[in-house]
Order: structure tokens, then sequence, then C-alpha cells
């Protein structure tokens, strides 16, 4: 850790503040890595300037955001929700410099963060889900466990990180009322129930497919194993959900992926009367304000509570 009025190259700054945030502040390891990218980002931003980390004022926050939203050459434009993430980082860096006595002032406290839009997170219908799940076979190891992994995201609410996270004694099927132990962000821990389709997908693919898996690698708990029976990546996740919408959806596949399974998870729930306290439990949310964005009801869901309770919607 740098000493107070100690003078240290960027990057080693910043290696400090993320291991402040890590070991300090326990923040997760995939908010990490996105923290890491934004602030390598702005050292890059500074380099091609001339200009190093403490000696950056307003001019060139100013110019930094302006970038992030249009691009620059080799970089894509940020979102709104993107750009706000890598403000958040600048913040925290030079409050950091500020606490270690490196800055006689923090320089980005009128560094404001664009608004984000509260938009409705996007759900897939049942009978999409329902189209999803049957997409991807049970003819071989992988299949059986792509069809596991499905299940488990839907049937459960769980983040791809947390399923691809998941060893086997985190998995309790046997018991009457079959559970999972979860490690949400932050490293807490919470216990969601199996539903009869998951547990039925997993018992299937721990039984028939996961030996011959693991007979290929050392021996991991994992529970979603690769060919080479190591832990299954969140790439290799992503690619068993885009093979199983393309062959239900066709080319149709952009609305699909792990976190839209966690909405329609949610979503399915709150249309079917769950409530919202026990959805924020099972998803993991820190603030039900998170979760209440789920609550906000489809055009078609509207339409049918109208035309079913209404005593005067249709007539006839």
């Amino acid at each position: 850790m740098v000493t107070a009025g100690e003078h240290p190259n960027d990057h080693a700054l910043v290696s400090d503040y993320l291991d402040h945030l890590s070991v300090e502040r326990g923040l997760a390891a995939n908010s990490l890595a996105a923290y890491r990218r934004d602030l390598t980002r702005f050292l890059d931003f500074l380099a091609g300037r001339g200009i190093d980390l403490l000696s950056a004022g307003a001019k060139q926050f100013d110019d930094y955001v302006i970038e992030l939203r249009a691009g620059s050459e080799g970089r894509s434009p940020l979102s709104a929700t993107s750009t706000s993430r890598a403000i958040a980082a600048l913040r925290g860096l030079y409050r950091f410099a500020f606490d270690e006595g490196l800055v006689q002032e923090n320089p980005t406290l009128d560094l404001r963060r664009p608004t984000t839009p509260s938009r409705l997170p996007k759900a897939l219908t049942t009978e999409e889900v329902a189209r999803l799940l049957a997409a991807t076979g049970a003819d071989s190891p992988t299949q059986l466990r792509d069809a596991a992994l499905l299940e488990f995201l839907y049937g459960t609410g769980a983040r791809i990180s947390e399923a691809i996270a998941l060893d086997i004694d985190d998995l309790d099927l046997t018991a009457d009322f079959p559970v999972v132990r979860l490690v949400g962000k932050g490293d807490k821990e919470r216990i969601v129930p199996v539903g009869s389709y998951a547990c039925d997908a997993l018992a299937a693919y721990v039984v028939r497919a996961r030996p011959a898996l693991m007979a290929r690698g050392r021996g991991t708990p994992a529970v979603f194993l690769n060919t080479r029976g190591a832990r299954m990546s969140r790439q290799l996740a992503w690619a068993a959900l885009r093979s199983a919408a393309e062959k239900a959806f066709g080319g149709e596949v952009e609305h699909v992926s792990p976190h839209v399974l966690r909405h329609s998870f949610a979503t399915h729930l709150l249309q079917g009367g769950a409530d919202i306290r026990v959805v924020q439990e099972l998803l993991g949310h820190a603030s039900v304000a998170t979760t209440q964005l789920y609550t906000k009801v489809t055009p078609e869901h509207l339409r049918e509570v109208y035309t079913t309770s209404h005593p005067r919607a249709v007539t006839g």
C-alpha cells in the first residue's frame, strides 16, 4: 500500500486501489475485473495526452466522459450504464488517493454520472422458456449438462457466475424439499429451492453424464464440467445457451442471455402471485428496489388481467 505523500506510478496506484477494494471492501471478482478495465482505459487515455494520474483535472475528466460515450479508435461507445460504472471507478480511485494523502483535494467531486433509465428487464414468455429448455437434447453428456444448466438457471434464478461456481456439495437434491446453496455478490450465501424439472435434469446429468466428463479431468468438485473435466467457463455456458436459443428461435437469439432467464424466473414468480420480498431473497438482491423492476407488468399480462377481471371488458 502506498504511504501518505508518496508519488507512485499510475499503474501502482490503480493496483493498490484494487487491492483495497478486494481486501477491505470485499468487492466481487467480476466487479474488480470491470473496475480494472475501466481504470486501465483511463490510464491509456491520459498516457495519450502525456498526463499522469495525479495531475488530471476537470478538463481531462470531461474529455474522457465524452470519449466514453462517443467511442474512439478501437473502442466502442459505452452505454449510459457502463459510463456510469466507469465514472464510479474514477471517483473511487481519486477518493482513495485523497485518503492516502496523495492529492490535496479530490478532483472528481463535481464529476457526475449520466442518468441511466430504469429499463424494464426483458423476460421470455413461459411458452418461449419451454421451447428453449426443450431444445438442448439429451443424447450426449454435453447435451445432458446443457439441459441441466438451463433448467437450473430458470428454475432457481441463479446468476451465471453462481451456476458455474457451483460445487456438488452445494446441491441437496435428495431431501423432501431439494435446495441449493448459492454464493452471490459480496460472497453472500442464500438457500434456494430447486423445482422438480430442474431437479430431474440435474439428477440425470449428475448420474448419467458428469462421471464421463469428470473422468477426463482431475476430479474437480464443480457441478458443471467441460469436455476436459474442468469447471465450465462463463463463455462455454453462454455458448450452450446460444446454441439452444438458435434451435428454439432460429436467428432471433439476441434477446436471449443467462440474465434473461433470471429475469424470466422473477417475472413469472411475481405474475404467479409470489410476494416481492420472497423473490428478493431468492434473487439475492440487497435492496427490494432492485426487485421492484420486475413488478411492472407486460402489456400482454395487463390486457389478460383486465379482460378476465373487469365486468364490462368484453361484450356477450
